[in-house]
């Protein structure tokens, strides 16, 4: 390399560090770029219910710069002070590109990179809240803003191709040529290593007999991923089998204390791990966030998704990589991110009756669980390890910075 040369300069800013995919992507984008590129981490704060995650980028030995007032919620006052503090971060640090991720960062930092005359702007869509999140004013009104931000974005980044097309069919954010399809990354590794190790400590710290068939439905209890649906189907499986159940709620947040009071409403015996001095047997658990989710993936036998909406759900790609059959409604991103019919079943939002039916047909059937767990891995090992993500990313800064 000619001793003039200087790296790339990529700013990188996210909403929040919140266990999920966008906190996935710009770390291994962060870390893994770095020989190439000179990245700065910037992210905002957690809400009090979400499970922090900063855990996973200092891991990768990544010291990310913390802007405190750039929360989830809506704020004029804070949302000025951040964007004032981005403003800031760019002046002194001079990015090449500034490359935000989801809602709240890409409102700040696009604008603030065009008032800043940064180069090039990169926005990358970790699903959207045009669909379930608002009324249709307030999605109209969104819809509005993302329009206005993408013709000040150089390239905006879509996960699948089922996303880009509702950029650009349905919501009408961009053109076409506008978006490029760069589906997530992740260090797959550890859902393949000392996995009956790992299954053996689930089982035995929760109380799973051998013959005891595991469902789990993993993320934050928040209205978008419809845990109230989740239980109805679980009362649809505990009238309709002769199997034994255990049913595990993996994650917190806002409507925790609702799904507890229905899961009492429908008569399913449960235990909130936070309140218990010990486990005792109980169908239905609430674990709250456990980080070590590969050890919770080999305990599990069955992984649920029953969201109004999704871009691509981390737990679904986790299970895949981990051999474990999916039950999931189908909807935003999920139809590139499983294959339907064999790694995964799916059913329309809204439809219990063929939910129910696809959850119990897996719990009725070993030989169906197996099968569809073993087509997993081969698929998102090709498609969503973190070294694919790492090369498109690159092409893509190259060809931006021309």
């Amino acid at each position: 390399m000619h001793p003039d040369y200087e790296m790339p300069r990529v700013l990188r800013i996210i909403n929040r560090f919140n266990l999920g995919g966008p906190t996935y992507n710009a770390a291994y984008l962060s870390k893994y770029l770095n020989g190439d590129f000179k990245t700065l981490l910037v992210g905002g704060a957690n809400d009090e219910t979400e499970e922090n995650s900063e855990y996973i980028v200092r891991s990768l030995g990544l010291r990310p710069l913390i802007i405190p007032e750039m929360k989830r919620s809506i704020s004029p006052r804070n949302d000025m002070i951040a964007y004032a503090k981005i403003k800031e971060i760019i002046r002194r640090f001079k990015p090449d590109i500034v490359h935000t991720h989801a809602s709240k960062a890409g409102a700040l930092g696009r604008r603030a990179a065009t008032v800043m005359e940064v180069p090039v702007v990169v926005h990358t869509f970790h699903g959207h809240v045009f669909d379930a999140y608002f009324n249709s004013v307030k999605s109209a009104f969104y819809r509005g803003i993302e329009r206005n931000l993408a013709d000040h974005t150089t390239k905006i980044v879509a996960l699948s191709e089922n996303q880009r097309d509702d950029l650009v069919k349905k919501y009408k954010i961009c053109a076409r040529e506008k978006i490029e399809i760069v589906p997530l990354g992740f260090d797959l590794d550890r859902f393949r290593v000392d996995m009956e190790i790992k299954r053996s400590a689930f089982r035995k710290e929760y109380l799973v007999d051998d013959d005891e068939i595991a469902v789990g439905i993993i993320g934050r209890v928040v209205p978008i991923k419809n845990h109230s649906f989740f239980l109805d189907a679980v009362k649809y499986v505990l009238e309709n089998t002769d199997k034994k159940i255990r049913i595990f709620i993996i994650g917190d947040g806002e409507d925790r204390p609702l799904i507890e009071e229905k899961t009492a409403a429908l008569g399913i015996p449960f235990i909130n791990t936070h309140l218990a001095d010990h486990i005792e047997k109980v169908t239905v658990t609430f674990t709250s966030w456990i980080k070590d989710i590969d050890v919770v993936m080999a305990g599990l036998d069955i992984i649920a998704l029953t969201s109004l909406n999704e871009g691509t759900p981390v737990s679904l790609i986790e299970a895949q990589a981990a051999n474990k059959p999916i039950v999931s409604t189908a909807v935003g991103g999920i139809k590139n991110v499983v294959i339907p019919g064999v790694t995964a079943l799916l059913s329309p939002k809204g439809n219990l009756n063929q939910f129910s039916q696809n959850m119990l047909a897996l719990v009725e059937k070993e030989s169906m669980r197996k099968k569809m767990g073993n087509d997993g891995w081969d698929f998102v090992a090709r498609k969503f390890h973190y070294t694919r993500l790492v090369n498109d990313m690159q092409n893509l800064y190259y060809s931006l910075l021309g």
